[in-house]
């Protein structure tokens, strides 16, 4: 991809989580901002979410949170983002994510982030999509994701082909260089989601 003007970023609502997965949040959010590109995410002020947007707005980019009905009423919707859009359903939180987006980059978090990254992969196995995954595989922390996809595919789950789409990086800087190697989406997503 040549140009990537907006990514969704999938990551964890908890800040109990390594200093590490921190500093990459961080350092990730910073990137973007720097670059221009805008963060698109799951509207929460709390944990690497909320440290990935703050680090972004703090280098000048622009933020878009959308967030289901249920966590705004808890109080947890980051309100001094660009956008914060409120919607109805988790389901309608993840495919306004996806239409907002170039791409999606995938850091440390938990079941939430789990269920996210596995559901864009299915949609881009399935054709719904071609917009490229990047996982950043902090300290190891995903691994066994990577393991578990292969099991999948050795057993006869998945073609061998399917593993290409996820891309596993090491660092936050590799994050760019591996979307700037990925072909440009050629499936119109306006076509599949309405």
């Amino acid at each position: 991809m040549e140009h990537v003007s907006s990514l969704c970023v999938y990551c964890g609502s908890s800040g109990r989580g390594a200093d590490a997965h921190k500093s990459a949040a961080t350092a990730l959010g910073t990137l973007m901002g720097q670059r221009g590109i805008r963060l698109v995410y799951g509207g929460g002020r709390v944990g690497l979410m909320g440290m990935v947007a703050d680090a972004t707005l703090a280098a000048g980019g622009e933020v878009i949170g959308i967030i289901p009905t249920f966590l705004d009423e808890y109080e947890v919707g980051h309100t001094g983002v660009t956008s914060l859009e409120v919607v109805p359903t988790m389901h309608e939180r993840k495919a306004r994510m996806a239409e907002l987006s170039d791409g999606f980059v995938v850091l440390p978090g938990g079941l939430g982030t789990l269920d996210e990254t596995l559901e864009i992969v299915t949609w881009r196995q399935l054709g719904l999509h071609d917009k490229p995954v990047v996982v950043v595989d902090v300290d190891g922390f995903w691994r066994p994701l990577r393991e578990l996809v292969e099991h999948v595919a050795a057993e006869g789950y998945a073609q061998a082909e399917h593993l290409a789409l996820l891309r596993f990086v090491d660092r936050v800087e590799d994050v760019l260089p591996a979307l700037a190697r990925a072909p440009e989406p050629a499936v119109s997503l306006d076509a599949k989601w309405l």
